[in-house]
């Protein structure tokens, strides 16, 4: 196949192109920076002159881009940016896909469980409601924004992401070194829910709805999460035991100390949700890595 993929610098983005390219695939990168080779096409939705990528003759395109929640301090502008890189950009690149001859058949979306904002713990699907906070808002527009390629009849798929761990990158990135040095802490009380998935699924399960012989029929939204949340205290606890450090489990960040310093970012440490793939298990998919242990052992080296 022939797939186009925005955000294929970053941590998934990456992996998913090197795994696409292992087994034969003709993966086309989109990017807002001047093309670097044949395999590149410039393309900023937020251009005045950027037009649309020449996207004829793309069996699949995988939309991956987006502004790193987790990167600043959500200021206003900075949240106008989270909003924008999302929505703004899917509606575009949708919008590109329904006017291209031929049409790609299937367009993969990037999305996240923040759909669900904070259920308090509580077990959620794909069938639960989104929240009512800020990501939630953006999850429900981002998926929304899709909704011209939908209406073209683009098969898509939505990507709701959990905690990806990789040791390229994202939130990992940021725990494994204190945790190297035996001094992660807990964040809040630490009971809070924490849905999570090994970068190596993320990529298969990817692969699964977008080249699996059955994927024609899978549209809509899928949970990439494994199906055995942790909490917050096991996430640390479990990291300390991969690098072979005491867990100390007093060791805390009290929840007003992390919203003074972080402001409404801290909800992406402090919110708790369960939340079951679903989808995922009923079409078959069955994960490389089901535990937080096993997928510590394989994604992060000592």
């Amino acid at each position: 196949m022939k797939i186009a993929v925005t955000g294929s610098s970053g941590l998934i983005g990456t992996a998913l192109t090197a795994s696409l390219r292992a087994d034969g695939h003709q993966v086309v990168r989109l990017v807002r920076r001047p093309p670097q080779g044949a395999d590149e096409l410039r393309w900023d939705p937020r251009a005045a002159d950027a037009g649309d990528p020449a996207l004829s003759g793309v069996d699949a395109v995988v939309h991956l881009a987006g502004a790193g929640v987790g990167d600043h301090r959500w200021t206003a502008s900075y949240k106008a940016e989270i909003r924008a890189s999302r929505v703004l950009a899917t509606e575009a690149l949708s919008a590109a896909l329904s006017a291209t001859e031929p049409q790609p058949k299937t367009f993969i979306a990037a999305s996240a469980i923040g759909w669900y904002g904070d259920t308090d713990g509580r077990d959620v699907t794909e069938t639960a409601p989104a929240g009512k906070a800020f990501l939630a808002r953006v999850v429900h527009d981002w998926e929304a924004a899709a909704d011209p390629a939908r209406a073209a009849g683009i098969r898509v798929a939505h990507l709701r992401s959990g905690l990806v761990l990789g040791a390229g990158g994202g939130m990992l990135g940021r725990l494994a070194l204190p945790a190297r040095l035996g001094v992660l802490p807990r964040f809040g009380d630490g009971h809070q829910v924490m849905s999570w998935i090994s970068l190596t699924d993320e990529i298969r399960a990817i692969r699964f709805l977008l080249d699996d012989p059955g994927a024609e029929s899978r549209t809509g939204p899928y949970n990439l999460t494994a199906p055995n949340p942790v909490t917050d205290g096991e996430l640390t606890a479990a990291l300390h035991a991969r690098f072979r450090r005491p867990d100390f489990p007093w060791l805390r960040v009290p929840a007003p100390v992390l919203r003074l310093a972080l402001g409404e970012m801290s909800s992406e440490l402090l919110n708790s949700a369960r939340v079951r793939p679903a989808r995922l298990l009923e079409a078959g998919f069955e994960f490389s890595y089901p535990t937080i242990g096993a997928a510590l052992a394989a994604e992060l080296p000592r």
